[in-house]
């Protein structure tokens, strides 16, 4: 077991700790979904609980699960990778917003291939994932990689079994590129896999392709760096090859107007740029806007402050983007403006 899937179980136990200790551990924060952005959040609590000795007890188990605990009401937030649309918030009575910003990335386990010295485009991915090129020396894939030495080697497809926003900003990508998974596959959190093997969470697909020669998945970026993946370059809108980085992600992430979205609802994927990365995502946050528990709602919201105050060098250690501070600003009003406790705001400036 990794170091960092060590750390993804104590995290688990900790939740679990939580959850039979009742009122002596009221004071730590419970959230669950997203494992998109697990990394910086773990990175945050580590360094918020030395600072204020308040915990984040977080299940990492995946977008689809975050948004029904966070219905059921068992935590305190909901993180999703995937954007609830306004209507969804509006009856559930909750409001959303963009916690950082990062990129899915292809990973894969080819033999004699490095990190980075693969190239994909949008339309070979996808053929990838619907079965149609099944040998890593297809025509396709040598097109695309003059020069460089593929074997014969059967593809293994590694995708999530389990309710997934890197899913959704996965497969909204490959629709936008190709017709074809438009219409026979299509664009959601969780979709009928033509083909490949399920794992649960970015740390099961890791394992699995990490396993499994010739295969390919995708992950978030930091699981990639993290458990020293091989990763791919792709070729962006605009044509040109880029790799994923920080870098990569901000250029796509500068075309964002969050100013002219409701709720937040906001999609990076396929953003136009020399330098963007075509898989770009933004995570997103989930909570009431009339608490269930208006102290620990607080608790919370105070975390999300520190964090867009005092985590911007550690989002950019792991390779996430932090959000603007004009998008900060903009959140923070969102709270003051939504979240409530009889009639008076839960958190202030």
């Amino acid at each position: 077991m990794t170091v960092f899937r060590k750390t993804l179980a104590r995290v688990s136990l900790a939740f679990a700790g939580a959850a039979l200790a009742g009122t002596a551990m009221a004071a730590d924060i419970s959230g669950a979904g997203a494992t998109f952005p697990y990394p910086i959040y773990a990175k945050w609590a580590d360094a918020y609980k030395k600072e204020t000795n308040i915990g984040l007890n977080y299940q990492s188990i995946g977008s689809g699960g975050g948004i029904k605990q966070i219905k059921a009401k068992t935590v305190t937030f909901g993180a999703s990778d995937k954007p609830l649309k306004p209507e969804e918030l509006d009856e559930m009575g909750a409001i959303q917003w963009p916690m950082v910003m990062g990129g899915v990335v292809p990973v894969i386990n080819v033999k004699g291939i490095a990190p980075g010295q693969l190239t994909l485009d949008g339309k070979t991915l996808a053929d990838i994932f619907q079965g149609r090129i099944t040998k890593w020396n297809d025509a396709a894939i040598a097109k695309l990689n003059p020069g460089v030495n593929l074997p014969k080697t059967a593809i293994a497809v590694a995708h999530r079994s389990d309710g997934s926003g890197t899913t959704f900003n996965f497969t909204y990508y490959l629709g936008q590129v190709s017709e074809s998974w438009r219409v026979n596959v299509g664009v959601d959190a969780s979709v009928e896999w033509p083909v490949g093997i399920g794992g649960k969470g970015n740390e099961g697909v890791s394992a699995t392709v990490t396993q499994t020669e010739g295969s390919i998945g995708y992950v978030e970026y930091a699981y990639a760096l993290q458990n020293k993946m091989t990763y791919t370059k792709m070729v962006n809108k605009d044509g040109k090859i880029v790799s994923p980085s920080s870098e990569t992600f901000a250029a796509a992430a500068a075309n964002a107007d969050w100013s002219k979205t409701k709720n937040f609802y906001l999609i990076l994927a396929d953003q136009p740029g020399a330098d963007s990365w075509p898989m770009t995502a933004a995570t997103f946050i989930i909570m009431y806007k009339k608490p269930v528990n208006a102290a620990d709602s607080l608790i919370a919201l105070k975390f999300f402050d520190w964090a867009y105050k005092n985590g911007g060098k550690m989002a950019d250690e792991l390779d996430y983007v932090a959000m603007p501070k004009p998008v900060v600003d903009m959140v923070e009003k969102a709270w003051m403006d939504n979240i409530r406790d009889g009639g008076k705001p839960v958190w202030t400036k």
